[in-house]
């Protein structure tokens, strides 16, 4: 078997390619599987922003997606797909209509207007580019595609968050069956290494004076912030500027309702990771992406992917960068 590298690209038949504006701060990152997987999708949170989720339901004719976008710019970077839609059309990918094949491209977004430049998104260009990018080589992590303009821990204002990314891992379950994921992480709320229990990245406090190297104090924490008097004026005040958007895939062989439920498991890594997660702030997506080569229990493959998703989590702050004044989990260590 060949050597795994902890990223969504160990799954065979998917490709990962990022396109990016560096000084505005915003990119898109495309998933692609050629030759089609059998997709799904859960959403929560209360802000979304998404396109062509209802088709990867059960009950919908459309059994096989070609590419999922990740993509940032708010419900503007949403145009990105038609980038990817182009560059499938090209290839003569995509769903059969008889006289024409229509590639089957579904897209998350998130809001990172505030952050670098707002007049500046991913458009059809950016999302060709990314396609152009793909490659079955482990993608960049922390600021890129559509991590670029990605943070967490707004509640007491971008000023006082921190530089986030996209991230990505995988693991194998034996005889061969495999689970991967990709996520881009722009939460609300703080990041939890779920291995220590500790906020790894999130709302900062003011603090007077040096902080000593690993201290908490840095951090302001959510949830005590949100039932504090100066938390419940900035909730009511906070924009709905928040998502976690990810791609997990599997070379298992799954059918629709059951790539719906893996994906629907796989938001538990969010839950693992993210204080709060799934608020009425946040339009957390996840997509499953099924290549379809070896028999599992659903189960087992939900499971994983929980863990997965946790895991990429964890590697998008980890790997960020500062950017925009903002700090980053490597430059407070």
């Amino acid at each position: 078997m060949t050597k795994l590298t902890n990223s969504i690209i160990d799954i065979e038949g998917i490709k990962v390619g990022h396109a990016q504006d560096e000084k505005a701060l915003t990119g898109c990152t495309v998933i692609l599987c050629e030759k089609g997987a059998v997709g799904g999708v859960d959403q929560r949170g209360g802000a979304p922003g998404t396109r062509e989720t209802d088709l990867l339901r059960p009950m919908h004719l459309v059994e096989k997606i070609h590419a999922i976008v990740l993509s940032g710019g708010s419900a503007f970077g949403l145009d990105s797909a038609c980038g990817v839609m182009r560059y499938l059309e090209e290839k003569n990918i995509g769903f059969n209509a008889g006289n024409i094949r229509v590639p089957i491209v579904s897209a998350a977004i998130i809001f990172d207007l505030a952050l670098g430049n707002a007049k500046v998104r991913p458009d059809a260009e950016m999302g060709y580019q990314a396609c152009m990018n793909a490659s079955t080589f482990p993608p960049k992590q922390g600021n890129a595609g559509a991590g670029m303009g990605a943070s967490v821990g707004g509640i007491l204002g971008k000023s006082q968050a921190m530089k986030s990314g996209i991230g990505t891992a995988s693991i194998e379950l034996g005889g061969g069956v495999l689970v991967g994921a990709i996520v881009v992480v722009n939460a609300f709320g703080d990041v939890i290494d779920p291995a220590t229990n500790q906020i790894i990245a999130g709302a900062r406090s003011v603090v007077k004076g040096p902080i000593k190297v690993g201290s908490t104090k840095i951090f302001a924490n959510t949830l005590h912030v949100m039932k504090s008097f100066i938390g419940k004026t900035a909730m009511s005040f906070a924009m709905k500027q928040n998502s976690i958007i990810g791609v997990v895939s599997t070379n298992a062989l799954l059918n629709k309702e059951q790539a719906n439920k893996v994906a629907q498991m796989a938001q538990n890594g969010i839950a693992m990771t993210i204080r709060p997660a799934h608020s009425m702030l946040d339009g957390d997506t996840i997509f499953c992406m099924a290549t379809g080569k070896h028999k599992a229990d659903v189960s087992l493959i939900g499971a994983y992917a929980a863990e997965v998703v946790a895991r990429s989590i964890v590697n998008a702050v980890m790997n960020a960068e500062p950017a925009a004044n903002l700090p980053s989990a490597k430059s407070i260590k």
